[in-house]
């Protein structure tokens, strides 16, 4: 194509560097897109003009990280190209997972996989992960599920097969880490049985496919001429090994990225990707996009200022076309519950004055939501919670859907015992392990173990699972002769499941049943526009949390990961405090603590016109009984004094990062309400004499608190012969009652009685 033909009318509505994105088509490039800047309208008006310049709609790629999002883009692609007359429809516009798994689909015999492999999510990746522990004889106690598929996610996003992950763990010595290798061993095993694929293999599989099939790469790179990737900074090893395999000889790829956003590195992305790029692909052409279109220049600025501390950057000046705006907010409160109160009092009057006025509170943990949510219902203000459960996440439809699966490949044990018994049918837990030490003993599949003649159990227990068996049969011969759409509904009616909830009598199974006829529409929804059962299930598989953000409710509760990609008019960002954000797990290596700070930006860079900060003075943590004393987050002090002020009634300037000991009477429950009429404070004032109740501790006062911020071990990296590798973050007490507050890589914060914990200076 040819870059200088002039602008058609399609680009006038654009920026001059939005234009220059749209317009450089061929070879490399990069567009560094700060928050707010309209990356992804630069991108729809991109594929737009390609289209409108010849290229085939199905010679272009875009990917991004969301089904919200790649559904966005589609309908705005749809719309402008609908103003010239044009379609495009025939554009792939998908997430990486979509668009492996529909690669897989198609090319599947190539790596030895049945094109109808189940893609395991979350829930069943536990699941399976249960099983790998229990057939290698440890504890889910010792080794919490989750804990170990987090390792096993994290091995494969770095490349690590579970022998490598071994070898590894037997040259440093840790014994948990070994057995986590082969909990991975047997989940690998556990999902090649099953004809599965869970959310990293869908990446690493597609890669294998493209690197070692030059025949199937040459194809697939052949027919995309223009590859698009947005939020290019979340990508790891593997999805950048994929668009470097799918740019093949052309090299028309277009990346969009902002490395001051990239919030996750825990699942493999890499901060400095961006600048990667540029070496893979020599020559890149890049763009930046600095004019920013959501935020004031005075969030602009504190945000910048609190990013700049992170290092190795490509760095942006972004400028705001809103003008200066306020200055930002900050509000200390004694305790979480009057932060709480604070933020959704301040919430109230704004939404209820504009319906169309949009808030987010925002926190780093989902555990924080509990008390704005308590508060908020008080107040009678609508609201949701960004990442409870969405639809395909309901137990009822996982329940439907794997029995759905189970008639395709009885093999998948996860599927067969997740429905075995439900609805109950008399299989009860000494049943079931005794089905499960069967096939662990003769290597059989659970379905096969039920089937045979020579398996002995009780003579109730044998008519159930024999009845079990017959039902799924019987549903099989039925599978290929009926729509998807009547294929769930006699599910559902077979089974007797859909009887069973609604004989339930109570409000929450109601809703469950309309779940279940629910998801007969949304089958034949999808089979009205020619999508399969496997696109219904893959999309059941890739749902997440950040696709059920609902615009039409004003005060949306959510982490600070799920905010990514959204914006709103006011942002209440809550728990500025050192182990809440940062999170205490990040305290091991300044990489993670470079992590935090960006997240913090990305929540900054959600606000509109109104940024408010706060954190709580005393916070209940860990499930403990007592208040804890907390420090102010750092990023607070990183935030220029001439853009923030103190809210009324905070009880310090945002500034202040002096250390809150604890306070014995406060810390005994009620000393909120206390220090309230003690000390003559109106709501969530200073104290009368104007000096603040939480304050400094007079010399000598906490003896035990005093050692907790100066004693030497604070900061010391140590291993514990369990829970690994770990940073002591506080330490309290003396001689034998000595305790120490341990944040794990894997297993976050402990507290350890330190004659017992046996740690070794690591």
């Amino acid at each position: 194509m040819n870059n200088s033909s002039h602008a058609t009318t399609l680009l006038d509505g654009l920026n001059e560097r939005q234009r220059e994105v749209a317009l450089t088509t061929e070879g490399p490039v990069l567009v560094l897109a700060g928050a707010g800047t309209g990356k992804t309208r630069a991108i729809t008006y991109r594929v737009a003009h390609l289209i409108e310049q010849g290229v085939p709609p199905g010679a272009i790629l875009a990917v991004t990280f969301t089904n919200k999002a790649a559904g966005v883009m589609k309908d705005r692609i749809s719309e402008l190209l609908r103003l010239s007359g044009r379609s495009g429809s025939d554009i792939w516009v998908s997430t990486f997972h979509s668009f492996c798994a529909r690669l897989l689909r198609r090319e599947a015999t190539h790596i030895g996989l049945p094109r109808d492999f189940a893609i395991y999510d979350d829930d069943a990746q536990t699941a399976a992960v249960k099983r790998a522990l229990a057939q290698l004889d440890f504890s889910a106690e010792d080794y919490p599920p989750r804990s170990v598929r987090a390792q096993i996610s994290r091995a494969k996003n770095h490349g690590i097969s579970p022998d490598e992950m071994e070898a590894e763990a037997e040259t440093s010595r840790d014994p948990d880490r070994q057995d986590a290798a082969k909990v991975f061993r047997v989940y690998n095993e556990i999902l090649r049985k099953a004809s599965a694929l869970d959310f990293d293999d869908l990446l690493l599989r597609a890669v294998d496919l493209l690197r070692d099939h030059p025949d199937v790469r040459a194809a697939w790179s052949g027919r995309f001429q223009y590859l698009m990737v947005d939020e290019f900074q979340d990508t790891n090893r593997a999805q950048e090994e994929l668009v470097r395999l799918l740019a093949g000889t052309r090299k028309n790829v277009c990346v969009v990225g902002d490395e001051d956003q990239s919030i996750y590195g825990w699942r493999g992305a890499r901060a400095g990707n961006l600048k990667q790029f540029t070496e893979d692909f020599p020559g890149a052409k890049i763009i930046r996009l600095e004019e920013n279109y959501r935020s004031t220049q005075t969030i602009l600025d504190a945000a910048a200022a609190v990013v700049k501390n992170n290092t190795d950057r490509l760095g942006k000046n972004l400028q705001a076309t809103l003008g200066a705006g306020d200055r930002l907010r900050f509000f200390e409160a004694p305790d979480s519950v009057a932060e709480a109160e604070f933020i959704c009092g301040e919430v109230s009057p704004l939404v209820r004055g504009d319906p169309d006025f949009h808030v987010a509170v925002l926190y780093r943990t989902g555990a924080q939501s509990r008390s704005f949510e308590e508060v908020l219902r008080r107040l009678g203000i609508r609201h949701r919670v960004v990442g409870g459960f969405s639809f395909y996440e309901r137990a009822e439809v996982r329940n439907a859907l794997a029995y759905v699966r189970l008639l395709f490949h009885p093999e998948d044990n996860v599927a067969l015992l997740r429905v075995l018994n439900v609805p109950p049918r008399g299989i009860g837990a000494t049943t079931v392990a005794a089905i499960e030490a069967r096939a662990k003993e003769t290597g059989k599949s659970l379905w096969d173990v039920i089937g045979d003649r020579d398996f002995a159990v009780g003579k109730k227990s044998a008519g159930a699972l024999n009845y079990f068996r017959k039902l799924i049969e019987d549903l099989q011969e039925e599978r290929d002769s009926i729509a998807s759409a009547q294929l769930i509904e006699r599910v559902l009616e077979q089974t007797g499941y859909l009887d069973w909830v609604e004989q339930q009598d109570n409000m929450e199974h109601t809703s469950r049943a309309e779940n279940l006829r629910e998801l007969s529409n949304a089958m034949a929804e999808a089979a009205a526009q020619g999508q399969t059962l496997e696109d219904l299930l893959d999309r059941a598989a890739l749902t997440a949390d950040s696709d059920e953000y609902d615009e039409t409710i004003a005060v949306s509760l959510m982490t600070l990961h799920s905010a990514k990609g959204l914006e709103f008019d006011a942002v209440f960002l809550a728990g500025l405090e050192e182990g809440v954000l940062p999170h205490s797990r990040s305290f091991n290596t300044n990489a993670e603590i470079e992590e935090e700070r960006r997240l913090f930006y990305v929540g900054m860079t959600r606000a509109k016109r109104s940024l408010v900060l706060s954190r709580a003075v005393y916070r209940r943590t860990y499930g403990e009984d007592r208040l804890r004393a907390s420090i102010p987050s750092r990023f607070l002090a990183e935030i220029p004094a001439d853009l923030i002020e103190a809210a009324a009634g905070s009880q310090s300037e945002p500034g202040e990062t002096r250390r809150y000991e604890p306070d014995p009477e406060f810390s005994e429950g009620d000393g909120y309400r206390r220090t309230r009429t003690e000390y003559g404070r109106s709501a969530y004032g200073r104290p009368s004499s104007g000096r603040s109740a939480y304050g400094n501790a007079a010399p000598g006062r906490s003896a035990s608190a005093g050692r907790a911020s100066s004693d030497p071990l604070v900061g010391k990296r140590v291993r514990h012969s369990k829970f690994g590798v770990g940073t002591v973050i506080e330490v309290e007490g003396d001689g034998e009652d000595r305790r120490l507050t341990v944040s794990f890589q894997d297993y976050g914060p402990k507290k350890l009685l330190e004659r017992y914990a046996n740690l070794q200076l690591a």
